[in-house]
């Protein structure tokens, strides 16, 4: 039980909610800015509260295994919103991941290099001590190991109910509970029942793969895996290393690995609608926090020729972050084939034909000398076997390998030597751009939900967001060592009475059919608002202190399942539509209000806009109000 005494005014009380990267983000920043004062008048009081990990959360906790790796090289990451300065670390000034990595564990550590989650989670521990060590006198912080269940606003404050007994009393609250459950969906509700009634069957609901009871899985099992993105990579490192198999190199000097069985594998058989892995990210040549700017794909260019009341993805904001994205592939061709003064000019005269209006980027590539043929197409860049029909497993097993092979050497030559990965790296570089134009409903509510959220999101992740370099060998080694066979594009997954089993399946593969034991869903599931079993969330909405956003631009509404909130410094919208100042809300609950909140992290460098709205939150969290 944890009680907080009442201290009558005398303290300004803040709980932030939720240990993970956005939490740590604002934890910091309250902490630097208490220390460079001026001081506010009387004590503050900052109570840290997580059910699982006080640094980290659920997702980046440091008790994890080590085969669950993160997806953003070490050199790109920083939680100190400064470098170091030669005194001691403070929030402020302290080592990004990187450098901490290298004091840490000098062997292993790369700023290139994909740490293990749970190292993450020690430098967040890092962070949190250096944090404790910080606070000036009149300033402490409570660490609080348990939930909140929910929260009432009351004449003294915000009242907070813990899981584990107890209400603790604070004046402001920033929410960042990240990856929370929704229930499940009709089709897996459908799935899970099946598995519940015959024992000896098991479906997995999705999650974190660290959260999975995949320990329970038989290594006599035939089991299905539903997704092909990030979440199944974990899945399978999980039932392959997890399970005493290693993957060693081949000796030939390139890289290439083989995978040595630890004998406790199940056989693994997984699918997806493009059955093809989700493409690895390509080597980023490019100093830290470097960003290509773009020449076409901007805000202004794009609102020049559409009207910003009635905004479609499609038509008006895909067409140019397409030329965006065939600008970079034909711009890197020519560095290539003819040399950067080749390239220089392409772009001198490009840019010269943009300040009179969008240019055919692809017609003034072929006028350099780039065919036909030559070009990136994003869209059948997502279904790489669209189309083609393979009268075997073997058959289609052959296309696939040579598909990932062709990935993985993109990957080895990097997004500043290949074409095709320079292309599909304009999506990470321009994210801010499309925030701008789709954040809180900028798009037609339908649009938003069919073109965005069905779409382009998933899109972007396959091309741009996957795993790193040796993954994807891994991936490919287990491939080739038959522990692991993907059943096909357009894959479906039923419950079949007939045969007592989960059956799997793909359209376009010849006697692909499968019947597994244990079904998992390996794909992470799309944050809901209105279907979270979060306690807390079901809570906060029935007592209308959060609503969900609603897209009412169009005939039909979208409700896009994210938390209403306003812009920075992000206060919850309350059912009678007033914004409630004392409350701030970050992260997964807004998804789909604003879009791409699962990318969190500060950069070294210049603030990025993760460092600037924790900041933004410190500063009016800390901010008291008249009782």
């Amino acid at each position: 039980m944890y009680e907080a005494a009442d201290r009558e005014g005398r303290a300004h009380r803040i709980a932030v909610v939720g240990g993970g990267p956005r939490g740590m983000a604002v934890l910091e920043r309250l902490a630097a800015r208490l220390a460079d004062g001026p001081s506010p008048e009387g004590p503050v009081e900052i109570h840290l509260i997580d059910a699982r990990t006080l640094a980290g959360g659920r997702v980046w906790r440091a008790d994890q295994p080590d085969w669950f790796l993160m997806n953003t090289a070490a050199g790109e990451i920083t939680m100190f919103s400064g470098p170091p300065d030669g005194g001691p670390t403070r929030p402020g000034a302290g080592p990004s991941f990187a450098q901490w990595w290298t004091g840490a564990d000098p062997s292993s550590a790369s700023p290139e290099g994909y740490a293990p989650r749970a190292l993450y989670g020690r430098y967040l521990e890092h962070v949190l001590h250096s944090v404790e060590r910080s606070l000036p006198s009149g300033a402490r912080l409570h660490r609080v190991l348990d939930s909140v269940d929910d929260m009432e606003r009351t004449a003294a404050g915000y009242a907070l109910s813990l899981a584990r007994g107890g209400t603790l009393t604070v004046d402001k609250v920033v929410l960042a509970t990240g990856h929370t459950l929704p229930a499940l969906g009709e089709a897996e509700q459908r799935l899970s029942d099946f598995a519940r009634e015959r024992p000896h069957l098991r479906y997995i609901r999705g999650d974190s793969a660290a959260d999975m009871p995949l320990d329970s899985v038989p290594a006599t099992a035939v089991v299905g895996i539903i997704g092909l993105g990030l979440s199944f990579i974990d899945v399978v490192f999980a039932l392959t290393v997890g399970r005493g198999g290693e993957f060693a190199e081949t000796g030939a000097g390139d890289g290439r690995v083989v995978y040595r069985p630890g004998g406790r594998e199940p056989v693994l058989v997984a699918g997806s609608r493009s059955g093809m892995p989700v493409l690895s990210r390509g080597f980023d040549q490019r100093p830290a926090g470097a960003v290509r700017k773009p020449v076409l794909f901007t805000e202004a260019r794009v609102l020049s020729g559409a009207d910003r009341e009635s905004l479609d993805f499609r038509r008006d904001v895909f067409p140019l972050l397409a030329a965006e994205m065939d600008l970079a592939h034909h711009a890197t061709s020519l560095r290539l084939r003819r040399g950067p003064a080749a390239e220089a000019g392409f772009l001198r005269e490009l840019t010269a034909v943009a300040e009179h209006g969008d240019p055919d980027v692809c017609g003034l590539a072929a006028r350099h000398g780039i065919g036909e043929h030559e070009h990136f197409d994003f869209r059948a860049s997502l279904r790489p076997f669209a189309g083609q029909d393979f009268p075997d497993q073997e058959a289609f097993q052959k296309e696939l390998t040579q598909q990932l092979r062709t990935d993985i050497s993109r990957t080895e030559r990097g997004n500043h030597e290949d074409p095709f990965k320079a292309a599909v790296q304009v999506i990470r570089d321009t994210r801010s751009v499309i925030r701008s134009l789709v954040d809180y409903g900028g798009l037609q509510a339908r649009s938003h939900e069919h073109d965005l959220i069905r779409w382009f999101s998933p899109a972007s992740v396959f091309l741009a967001a996957g795993p790193p370099l040796h993954r994807a060998r891994c991936i490919l080694a287990l491939i080739e060592s038959g522990v692991l066979r993907v059943v096909g594009p357009g894959a479906g997954f039923a419950a079949d009475p007939a045969c007592d089993r989960f059956v799997m399946e793909s359209p376009q593969v010849g006697n692909s059919r499968t019947e597994v034991d244990v079904l998992i869903d390996g794909r992470v599931p799309i944050p809901d608002v209105a279907t979270d079993t979060s306690p807390l969330t079901r809570r906060l909405l029935a007592r209308g202190i959060w609503t969900e956003f609603v897209n009412r631009r169009g005939p039909e509404p979208f409700h896009s399942g994210g938390v209403a909130i306003t812009e920075v410094p992000f206060h919850p919208i309350n059912l009678d539509g007033v914004p409630d100042t004392g409350l701030y809300v970050i992260g997964i609950p807004t998804e789909h209000t604003r879009w791409g909140t699962q990318v969190g992290n500060g950069t070294p460098g210049p603030w990025n806009k993760f460092i600037r709205h924790a900041d933004a939150i410190a500063e009016h969290a800390l901010t008291r109000r008249a009782r």
